[in-house]
């Protein structure tokens, strides 16, 4: 499907890192593979993957024999989830698509799953919907996202200081609030939360700061459009945000999130 024109600059800065994005999910690993076994999923059952990415979670579903559909707007991250997921059993499908404009019929899943994804969707409400719409009754529904006012702000917080475009209202870290939560999906599903913490190591700080220069869009984007005096200001700044997870094994970083469980009634 054709991205939707307002859709177009996003879909190609979470792009940018390619096969590199899925470092950034294997950092992550400890809270995609927590929403996983929420959502449960088994042989014979057919799982929607909404912006997935490199294809990370998609394949942890397909591990478990269930059929996956994994859509993105991103048509650099879905070229290596093809690559990345090649030998997956059962097959996955993969296939560019709109969180906001989901191409399938009215409740064609028997679970929906969104690992840091949906959570970035520039209309929330809209998004809300269509994850009611696509999932069957009694079905499933596990997101994992960010909470608000932890470390992930404050990361967010340094690369917005050097990125030109105005930051997105309502905030993506919205979606770590039960009470938003339960006003954009409470009218579809009975919801549960469970909140965790996900750890991430690394050798040093510029370790860490090549790893997300490499694998994360979003910094790449802003790297790209900074002079090389606001390229290093950018580092420093972000070598400093680094630091204050270093221990003397390395780097230690603690970042919050929560996971939604959703049953559509």
């Amino acid at each position: 499907m054709a991205v939707k024109p307002h859709h177009e600059g996003p879909a190609r800065v979470w792009g940018l890192a390619g096969r590199d994005y899925d470092n950034i999910s294997f950092g992550v690993g400890d809270a995609l593979g927590h929403a996983v076994q929420r959502l449960n999923p088994g042989p014979g059952q057919d799982i929607l993957d909404v912006a997935t990415g490199t294809g990370w979670t998609a394949r942890n579903v397909a591990r478990l024999g269930a059929r996956v559909t994994a859509v993105d707007i991103a048509s650099g991250l879905l070229d290596a989830a093809r690559e990345l997921s090649g030998h997956a059993e059962p097959v996955i499908t993969f296939r560019q698509a709109d969180a906001e404009e989901l191409p399938f019929a009215d409740a064609s899943f028997d679970g929906v799953i969104s690992t840091f994804g949906v959570m970035f969707a520039a209309d929330q409400r809209r998004a809300a919907r269509e994850l009611g719409r696509v999932c069957r009754p009694g079905g499933r529904l596990s997101l994992v996202v960010w909470e608000p006012g932890g470390s992930v702000q404050d990361f967010f917080g340094v690369i917005g200081e050097y990125d030109d475009a105005p930051p997105p209202d309502p905030s993506p870290l919205a979606w770590g609030d039960p009470a938003h939560v339960r006003d954009l999906l409470g009218d579809d599903f009975d919801l549960w939360f469970e909140p965790g913490v996900n750890h991430h190591y690394f050798d040093s700080v510029d370790d860490a700061w090549q790893w997300y220069a490499r694998g994360f869009g979003p910094i790449k984007q802003v790297i790209s459009q900074l002079s090389p005096d606001r390229q290093s200001a950018f580092k420093d700044a972000m070598d400093r945000y680094h630091a204050k997870f270093e221990t003397d094994a390395g780097l230690h970083i603690r970042r919050e999130y929560l996971v939604i469980i959703g049953r559509r009634t």
